[in-house]
């Protein structure tokens, strides 16, 4: 087993155990022009778009994705791999999906996002437990409690408030890849409209990025959250948010002014 992928394995086992993961967390390298792919990935047997790619991988999947197997030029473009349409700089595409005003609005939206700099020819996503090199960044699919623990991780040393960045569209490729990419920061998305119609993507779960530079500092915090401040913030109990802040005369159903407004 490589160093690479020794590492890997013992990040992805102590973030799924201790922030409870429902999925793996993802690996996500951008291979660019001049580079090799990993090994031991499988090439799709037909086009897919890079949120499908991440989603799968999520599930156990390891992908060789070159700009020709990328369905979704949207996404793909945001990474580097191909220029973007013209109806999709223009926002006649995304206008024509209804959300927008106008195709001036949604066109406003492809002006302001980041997309990947340089000449990037595929990607390798796959589980972080799977990931035999280094990844760009790691991504993760869960609930919101799941998710929120980023937040106290990537303020831990410095402090102050975390900002996210997201968008209607593109949550799985500017939101999760290319924001954390170019500014070397943790981002959270709430979804989007493409990975709620083309994966599995449930309704209670949303999504975030984390560069991989920040993984190891993050499984150390974690194994020191695990025996303390996640011990004390009854994760999934039934009725948790109500005794944090009630005194416990008041948080139990036999109070009959309060009873109603206990968490089930």
């Amino acid at each position: 087993m490589s160093t690479a992928l020794e590492s890997n394995a013992d990040y992805a086992e102590k973030m799924k155990r201790i922030m409870r993961l429902r999925y793996e967390p993802v690996a996500v390298k951008l291979v660019r022009e001049g580079e090799s792919f990993p090994p031991g990935l499988s090439r799709p047997e037909k086009q897919m778009s890079h949120c499908q790619a991440v989603f799968a991988a999520k599930n156990g999947s390891c992908l060789e994705m070159h700009a020709e197997d990328e369905q979704c030029h949207v996404g793909a473009s945001c990474l580097g791999m191909m220029p973007a349409p013209g109806k999709v700089v223009n926002g006649e595409f995304h206008a024509s999906i209804g959300m927008h005003d106008s195709p001036a609005a949604a066109a406003a939206m492809i002006a302001a996002r980041m997309t990947v700099p340089g000449r990037v020819v595929g990607e390798a996503v796959c589980p972080l437990a799977k990931a035999d090199f280094v990844p760009d960044v790691v991504d993760f699919v869960d609930i919101p409690e799941r998710i929120y623990w980023l937040v106290p991780l990537s303020t831990a040393a410095a402090g102050g408030r975390a900002s996210f960045s997201t968008a209607p569209f593109q949550c799985a490729c500017e939101d999760t890849v290319a924001l954390p990419i170019i500014t070397g920061e943790v981002n959270i998305s709430l979804g989007c409209f493409g990975c709620r119609r083309k994966t599995d993507m449930k309704a209670d779960e949303m999504a975030a990025g984390v560069p991989y530079a920040k993984i190891p500092g993050f499984v150390k915090r974690l194994e020191r959250y695990e025996g303390g401040v996640m011990a004390k913030a009854k994760r999934d109990r039934r009725g948790a948010l109500t005794d944090l802040f009630l005194p416990p005369s008041y948080a139990r159903p036999s109070n009959p002014v309060l009873s109603a407004r206990i968490i089930k």
